[in-house]
């Protein structure tokens, strides 16, 4: 059984879509241990609660440096000794020795097909902004490991959404997350719990079943 820390900061759609997947087992040989959130009013932090996960607040506004926060973080996921950590909707920047001890063992989700919109400054809304000021036709959502860069690791899936005419950053946000984000995390998740997944330098082989 994969053992997951979800980590969160605002109302964990993703996370919604990763505890449905487990609940109508699209998602197997996995669970949540913990849920931790930078932000103590995060709704996601509710939405594991009522699904009796473990709910836990680790803010930078509680300790007086960021290394003290970088190191509360890392004894926090530690503590539960997970297998994989995910980055559901998560804006902190996680600190080099966390990616460093868990290499290829956490995965993001990001809206918008890598390479494109990504990187430092590309995220949650300003993502869907910038892709209607450029006029692109398709974007859509990346699963990925997460390694030392930002947006710089092996991609595990992708899937495309039209860009509507009348779309606003909000309309189109909405409809990445449902049509591509909410699928591919929990695809990617069940892919890692069941052994279908290798990394070779910076790509990802699906092995057949």
């Amino acid at each position: 059984m994969l053992k997951m820390a979800v980590l969160v900061s605002g109302g964990g759609t993703n996370l919604q879509a990763i505890i449905d997947g487990i609940t109508n087992q699209t998602i197997t040989n996995a669970g949540i241990d913990v849920v931790i959130s930078n932000n103590r009013h995060a709704f996601a932090l509710e939405r594991a609660r009522k699904h009796k996960i473990d709910a836990v607040c680790v803010s930078p506004k509680e300790y007086e440096t960021r290394a003290a926060f970088n190191q509360a973080l890392l004894e926090t996921v530690d503590r539960y000794a997970v297998d994989l950590i995910v980055l559901a909707g998560c804006l902190v920047v996680l600190p080099e020795e966390m990616t460093e001890k868990y290499a290829n063992r956490i995965i993001n989700i990001h809206p918008s097909l890598i390479p494109a919109f990504c990187g430092k400054g590309f995220y949650g809304l300003k993502v869907h902004e910038e892709v209607l000021k450029r006029g692109v036709k398709v974007t859509g959502a990346t699963c990925h490991f997460v390694d030392a860069g930002t947006d710089t690791g092996p991609i595990i899936f992708q899937k495309a959404v039209d860009v509507l005419p009348d779309d606003t950053p909000e309309t189109l946000q909405k409809r990445v997350m449902k049509e591509a984000e909410w699928v591919i995390m929990p695809r990617a998740i069940n892919a890692i719990a069941n052994g279908k997944i290798e990394i070779s330098g910076n790509r990802v082989v699906l092995k057949e079943t």
